[in-house]
């Protein structure tokens, strides 16, 4: 299905393999898009085919320095929050090129439905399109872009947002702002929500009508829109049944951990994908979690009833000095059989109800809707707590304010939080940090809650270097890849 190829001018965003590779062709030369059936397997690579999984996590607080003498450049250089100087899996740059392909597949999938007069029949197709461009835009803002704040979004640097497959052989893009680039993402998402489906052959490869209320839920709470963030997880009701069952999950057999924690089986996984990637094993890297500080994490003393958490770190490296929860599964393609070489890539959940189910209580919260929260909040955690007890294990304000005082400006995003609204935002991100530990959702919460991060660097155990990531450090922006930025694309300031 992905051997449909389609040459566009998008390339200069993404750069060029090499001048021969790309003067061989002719500029319009695609593969002619004329069925139903053609627009739906181009579908299938309008997701992208690199993860920033390992990009997201390695410059957040789940990761310290451990010492151990393997690593890779760009994990280093993600850890200092420095531009990435190489291109290879799982790069800056690869993940910048796999979403404008992505798009690319996406915008190529509507001008083709549009020139078969845009028939009820292809709605589903319109729908998925639409969402894909909207939420590969959604992914590029988030991580080249400043955190989204309305005073400043009409100004900010966005990124480039593509509606239309290019024809042209020299095409120059400009940065959207970011305020630009939400209102094109909203636009997308909900005319594609008019039209998205559940009726595919796969349909956790694909933006179901679950995964796209996902997506909006996200949208909306970096927003924002607190009623929109309900409205789009009201189906959830208050106690769900349809979370991540981690007791199930611990039960397995080692091995078989991450291949349960991404099948599409499982309730709680709401949109799969499979992109060519290693993420798995930058658990095994230098700047990853060291086993002794991993109960900074998940330790007693961070359950808000002092108990054990169900989640914690059961797979280890180097003795346990690099530890990680086994939720990455690895698939290696073998192209040659012979010289057992191939390509490898990663099972990912990017959407699931666990994520969508915190968004919800994190806009009752900001809606001071409490009496709600402390009934969803403490069923989530007590899902999340060995030996809980519904009982005696009470979620209330005074609980949360003593196990999570407010400190003066720690978490400050855009928005005005109260001292009240304050504790319970810390103990849903505190929660979230685990569930998607190694999943990179953690970085976005430390950019729009503004999280000050250090980074140490350590010679046998001594710190030789402390960096520190302030509030509004101008690195929170990732630097545009070289490849684009050579190519026109204005690059962020430092």
């Amino acid at each position: 299905m992905k051997n449909i190829k389609i040459t566009l001018s998008l390339l200069l965003l993404v750069g060029f393999s090499s001048c021969d590779d790309f003067l061989s062709e002719i500029p319009d030369n695609r593969t002619l898009i004329d069925t139903p059936e053609k627009i739906s397997e181009l579908l299938v690579t309008a997701y992208p085919n690199r993860s920033y999984f390992p990009i997201a996590e390695v410059m957040s607080d789940n990761v310290y320095d451990t010492e151990v003498q393997s690593t890779s450049i760009i994990n280093e250089e993600s850890y200092n929050w420095e531009m990435q100087s190489q291109i290879g899996l799982d790069s800056e740059n690869a993940f910048w090129m796999a979403s404008y392909e992505a798009i690319a597949a996406a915008n190529q999938a509507l001008d083709a439905i549009e020139k078969l007069g845009s028939p009820a029949t292809l709605n589903p197709q319109k729908g998925e399109a639409l969402i894909a461009r909207a939420y590969n835009h959604f992914m590029l803002v988030s991580l080249w872009s400043n955190r989204y704040n309305p005073a400043t979004a009409a100004t900010d640097l966005g990124v480039p947002y593509i509606t239309k497959p290019e024809t042209e052989l020299l095409v120059k893009y400009k940065r959207n702002t970011v305020q630009e680039v939400f209102d094109f993402v909203e636009q997308d998402l909900i005319e594609g929500m008019k039209y998205v489906t559940n009726e595919y052959k796969e349909p956790k490869y694909h933006f179901t009508i679950d995964a796209a209320k996902a997506f909006a839920a996200r949208f909306y709470l970096i927003k924002g829109d607190w009623d929109k963030v309900l409205e789009f997880t009201e189906g959830l009701g208050s106690k769900p049944t349809k979370l991540r069952n981690y007791p199930a999950f611990y039960a397995a057999a080692f091995a078989q951990m991450p291949i349960e924690y991404s099948r599409v089986e499982q309730e709680t996984n709401l949109l799969v994908d499979y992109p060519n990637s290693i993420a798995n094993r930058s658990a095994s890297y230098r700047f990853a979690l060291p086993g002794n500080k991993s109960d900074e994490i998940f330790g007693v003393q961070t359950n808000i009833w002092a108990k054990a958490n169900v989640i914690r770190p059961n797979g280890q490296y180097y003795g346990g000095i690099n530890v990680f929860v086994p939720k990455l599964y690895e698939y290696f393609k073998y192209t040659n059989l012979t010289s057992r070489t191939g390509e490898p890539y990663t099972a990912t959940v990017l959407f699931s109800n666990d994520e969508m189910y915190l968004n919800r209580i994190e806009a009752l919260v900001m809606k001071n809707r409490f009496a709600e929260v402390n009934t969803e909040l403490g069923y989530f955690l007590g899902t999340r707590t060995t030996g809980y007890n519904a009982t005696t294990d009470i979620l209330n304000e005074t609980v949360v304010t003593n196990k999570f005082p407010v400190v003066a400006n720690e978490f400050t995003p855009y928005y005005t939080l109260t001292p009240l609204q304050t504790s319970y935002i810390k103990a849903i991100a505190e929660a979230r940090r685990r569930d998607f530990i190694r999943e990179g959702l953690r970085w976005f919460d430390i950019k729009r809650f503004n999280l000050v991060v250090t980074h140490n660097t350590l010679e046998f155990g001594k710190v030789v270097r402390s960096n520190v990531l302030e509030k509004d450090d101008k690195r929170r922006a990732l630097q545009i890849p070289l490849r684009a930025s050579d190519n026109g694309i204005e690059k962020n300031p430092r």
